[in-house]
């Protein structure tokens, strides 16, 4: 069984942030809001709880799988739920946040990022096979399918892709190297 850890404002912001097009704004209320084109998904306020824009039928799951959770709504219409950071898992935190994402983003946008979802490690343009099935869908999921279009992220920007870890990030620098491609991914 694993152990499990209190979730983070510092965890919600680096998961939604993976997300393409995803910006980040606060308020002088406290409230930190993450934004798919302009379009509030994810957002964190200053008593510790996040707040998600789900469907609804996703919603009811939340609020089934967390009794601290409640709907969020503007007036009399659901637009979410809210549940505390310190009662969700980061694994599930991440799951929620990508669904609000999916809901909330261009269909274009959402059904690109899904597809990345059915990719498999080494089927994905020339990306190598050794940077694994996480680390591929995550870059197709974003649209990057080829080393050449790696070779334009920087370091920072491919360890913030949820699912790219040390050893893709290492594995892509080497195989840059190798290609002799020019990419600022060691910084």
């Amino acid at each position: 069984m694993s152990e499990w850890r209190m979730t983070t404002l510092a965890q919600l912001r680096r998961t939604a942030l993976s997300l393409p097009d995803t910006g980040e704004h606060a308020t002088s209320s406290g409230l930190v809001s993450f934004t798919v084109r302009d379009t509030w998904f994810a957002a964190a306020d200053d008593a510790g709880r996040v707040r998600l824009r789900l469907p609804a039928a996703e919603g009811d799951e939340v609020l089934g799988a967390h009794p601290t959770a409640d709907r969020l709504t503007r007036g009399a219409a659901v637009i979410g739920v809210r549940v505390p950071l310190a009662d969700i898992d980061g694994q599930r935190l991440n799951h929620w946040v990508r669904r609000a994402w999916l809901a909330r983003a261009p269909k274009r946008l959402a059904a690109r990022a899904e597809a990345g979802d059915a990719v498999a490690a080494g089927e994905v343009g020339d990306l190598p096979r050794a940077i694994g099935g996480p680390a591929t869908r995550a870059l197709a999921g974003v649209g990057i399918t080829t080393l050449a279009q790696v070779a334009g992220l920087t370091g920072a920007e491919l360890r913030a892709m949820h699912g790219v870890g040390p050893k893709a990030v290492r594995i892509l620098t080497e195989t840059l190297d190798a290609a002799g491609h020019a990419h600022p991914l060691t910084g």
